[in-house]
């Protein structure tokens, strides 16, 4: 990863003088997925070997969107140049015309003037006004050239880059599940009971239903409870994506949720931003599957449309631990660059549902979370 990282830098090399800013974005985009490979390389010795591979998948996912992104601004910035420069060809051809018939004449010839020596001296002070535009649009015109060349270099080399980001994306999150898997070390507060989860489950016709007898369950083991209530409104949202629709808002279907209704990418990593308590986890009517924590007394954060989910009821998870993984696949280095070269960007084809309870009554989320 590193290598590849280098190379694809490597394009840019020398070309300070041009301010790019697609050109920067994809090379701090590059330079954040070496960054990645290099956590990967460290996770398996970490002391919090969890937090170590979670801090890598989330380092995957940011770099990857933003290569995508640079990508995409490099491909834009690459057609308007095209654009630009088709829209002059005429005046451009005239101005390659003129600076070769300039170069090519004898320098006795330039200095002579039919009408005599007042003409050439005023044939020599047009030429003294005109050459330095002259020059100044062949340097335009080079830079745009090699602009030009640079962009499509860029775009070229993205290839590697991409499908190595993808591929270390994919081992963080195999070696993230087998890692949650195999942990034995958080403490619980509740005891797992899957005969009376299944009750529950079967008893409960809607999420407020099982939210309402999630709260009334018995079998606290006495651990003490997290309190995230000082940190109402500034948690950061569980899944890098964006909102699509907002609390109460009505779906194309007419549909109103009291929830958030978030896009994000294929195989993107779902965590909890406060120390929680898992309540539940698994199917639940048609929100898919459902991971339900508890942040505070009486609170509950509802998490639906996962495809996977980790850990197991009653477990108090740290900050910032996975709950899950968003469904999908990821998509094809083919199929990106393909979708950069045509200017779009950011790609989000799965749905998370986010809805926060306080008691028994759906809040807005914007309480708890910093939204915007």
């Amino acid at each position: 990863m590193i290598r590849a990282a280098a190379i694809f830098l490597g394009l840019w090399a020398g070309a300070a003088w041009a301010e790019s800013d697609p050109a920067q974005a994809a090379m701090d985009a590059a330079l954040r997925l070496e960054d990645a490979s290099i956590r990967l390389s460290d996770a398996d010795s970490a002391r919090d070997r969890i937090a170590a591979l979670t801090e890598t998948v989330q380092a995957y996912e940011a770099g990857l969107i933003a290569l995508r992104d640079g990508l995409r601004r490099a491909a834009v910035r690459q057609t308007a140049l095209e654009a630009e420069l088709d829209a002059k060809s005429d005046e451009i051809a005239q101005l390659l015309g003129v600076l070769q018939s300039m170069g090519q004449a004898p320098a006795p010839v330039m200095l002579l003037h039919p009408t005599g020596p007042t003409g050439t001296a005023r044939s020599g002070m047009i030429l003294a006004d005109v050459t330095p535009a002259l020059q100044a649009e062949a340097e335009l015109l080079r830079s745009q050239l090699d602009e030009i060349t640079l962009l499509r270099q860029l775009q070229d080399g993205a290839a590697d880059t991409l499908q190595r980001g993808l591929d270390g994306a994919q081992t963080a999150r195999s070696k993230l599940s087998e890692a949650i898997s195999d942990r034995t070390d958080l403490p619980r507060k509740f005891a797992d009971d899957p005969i009376q989860t299944t009750l529950l489950i079967a008893s409960a016709d809607t999420l407020d239903a099982l939210a309402d007898n999630l709260l009334s369950m018995e079998g606290d083991l006495g651990v003490p409870a997290p309190d995230a209530t000082d940190l109402k409104g500034t948690l950061p949202l569980p899944v890098q994506g964006r909102v699509l629709r907002g609390f109460n808002e009505e779906d194309l279907a007419g549909v109103v949720r009291p929830g958030l209704l978030m896009s994000a990418p294929a195989r993107a990593l779902v965590t909890v931003p406060v120390a929680s308590t898992i309540r539940f986890k698994g199917p639940l009517l048609d929100y898919g599957n459902v991971v339900i924590v508890e942040p505070a007394a009486g609170v509950l954060f509802v998490y639906a449309g996962l495809a996977e989910v980790f850990g197991d009821v009653g477990e108090v998870l740290p900050e910032g631990s996975p709950i899950g993984l968003m469904g999908g696949d990821d998509p094809l280095v083919d199929e990106i660059l393909t979708e950069v070269s045509q200017g779009n960007g950011f790609r989000a084809t799965e749905s998370l549902y986010l809805e926060v309870r306080e008691g028994t009554t759906p809040v807005d989320p914007a309480t708890w979370f910093a939204i915007e």
